[in-house]
């Protein structure tokens, strides 16, 4: 096929994903930013307002709060989500029938929101959850996970953790396949130790995925929204009150799209930012093979 011809089928191809990019993700963040600026209940005329919305959310105590919880959200799955991933990843690697075990482990992955939510309700009772009945077993008495402002977060980071892991083992899984035999082989004759090898080989060499993992867990945990609104609410109180969860309920509880819209910006710069300083930092500690 001449030269020509070759790269018009690679724009026809291209073309669908493009336009789909376009219409789902350019255009409506170009409209976000610009509704951002101005003021309108989703009925009205359009009227211009500069940055006051800006302003108003980050003195607005409710919004302050959603950051925090947001963050602290964050915090709680990312480190423990990625630990437990990985070695759940190094054990798959190294017995038979790996794929029916990925198969099970990535199932929440694919699962309804919905159902996962209401799932987890009802194992994070306080009363009769199999959580707390588990714990007492061990003498344990377990708070009432989602009633309590000190335990609404953890709970709900626990079903984070639980849902991403699946799609974390996937990826560290294809990272550890990656990895040539013979490095390993090369240690072995050297009289390296399991851990030695672990140290010195898996995770150097794992380290691009390991990034890769690292940024999307960064990126979904902050735009949490689902298992927050149908577990709490964003109770009790506003004990789980995140980010995504105060861009709806400006918008489609209070009518303000205008102060929804520049919360969504100003996640979507806290996203933007802490995504260029993993790129940033990456340059110390990420090594790519050859």
């Amino acid at each position: 096929m001449h030269h020509r011809y070759r790269k018009w089928w690679a724009y026809a191809f291209v073309t669908p994903a493009m336009i789909g990019l376009l219409v789902f993700w350019l255009i409506p963040l170009c409209f976000a930013f610009a509704l951002s600026i101005m003021k309108w209940d989703g009925f009205g005329e359009k009227t211009f307002v500069g940055f006051n919305h800006f302003i108003d959310q980050f003195q607005n105590p409710v919004f302050q709060t959603a950051v925090i919880n947001t963050v602290y959200y964050t915090v709680l799955t990312i480190p423990p989500g990625i630990a437990i991933a990985l070695l759940l990843a190094l054990a798959l690697n190294k017995i038979p029938g790996k794929n029916v075990y990925r198969v099970f482990y990535f199932m929440p992955v694919v699962t309804s929101s919905v159902s996962v939510g209401i799932m987890w309700i009802w194992i994070l009772n306080g009363d009769f959850g199999i959580l707390n009945t588990l714990l007492g077993y061990i003498g344990i008495e377990g708070p009432n996970w989602l009633s309590d402002a000190n335990w609404v977060i953890p709970a709900i980071a626990m079903l984070g953790i639980w849902w991403g892991l699946g799609f974390n083992i996937v990826i560290f899984l294809a990272g550890l396949q990656g990895i040539s035999r013979s490095y390993y082989e090369a240690a072995e004759i050297d009289g390296a130790t399991p851990l030695q090898k672990f140290v010195h080989i898996t995770l150097p060499l794992l380290s691009p995925t390991t990034f890769f993992v690292t940024v999307m867990a960064v990126i979904t945990s902050f735009q949490v929204f689902d298992q927050v609104f149908v577990m709490t609410q964003g109770g009790p109180g506003r004990a789980s009150h995140v980010m995504v969860l105060h861009v709806y309920e400006t918008a489609f509880q209070n009518g303000q799209f205008g102060a929804s819209a520049a919360t969504a910006v100003v996640l979507f710069v806290i996203i933007l930012f802490f995504t260029l300083m993993q790129f940033k930092v990456s340059r110390r500690w990420v090594h790519y093979e050859g």
